[in-house]
Order: C-alpha cells, then sequence, then structure tokens
C-alpha cells in the first residue's frame, strides 16, 4: 500500500520504494514530460499530453500496488 500511496504523490517513487530503480526513472521521465507538455513547456497537443500524463499516474499507482503486495 505504501508504494502505491508514494506513485500517487510523486509518479515513480512508488517504483523506487519496490527497488525498481529502471522502471522508477522511466514512469518519472514520461509523467514529467508529459506534464511539460500539459502546461505548455513542451509544444504537444495538451490534451494528448493529459492523457499520457494521466495513464502513466495510474500505471505508477497500479503497479506500485501489484508489486508492493508481491514483495
Amino acid at each position: 500500500m505504501v508504494p502505491a500511496v508514494c506513485s500517487a504523490v510523486i509518479p515513480g517513487v512508488g517504483q523506487l520504494v519496490n527497488g525498481d530503480t529502471e522502471k522508477a526513472v522511466g514512469v518519472f521521465a514520461v509523467y514529467a514530460i508529459a506534464g511539460a507538455g500539459v502546461i505548455g513547456a513542451i509544444p504537444i497537443i495538451g490534451w494528448a499530453a493529459g492523457l499520457v500524463a494521466g495513464a502513466t499516474w495510474l500505471y505508477g499507482v497500479a503497479d506500485g500496488y501489484v508489486q508492493g503486495r508481491r514483495k
């Protein structure tokens, strides 16, 4: 449960708590780039970047929960 809460606050931290460093970096990077697209810092269509950011956030929380329960 703790990794899921960590990923809900900052995407990728739950994976880091579970010991999946590479996955944590990937989730955080995708979320950060998509988030930058949402706010207009990177010229990506805002709604598409928003969908990517939302999907990445949801994946991070779900993966943190599932992998945390396996350990």
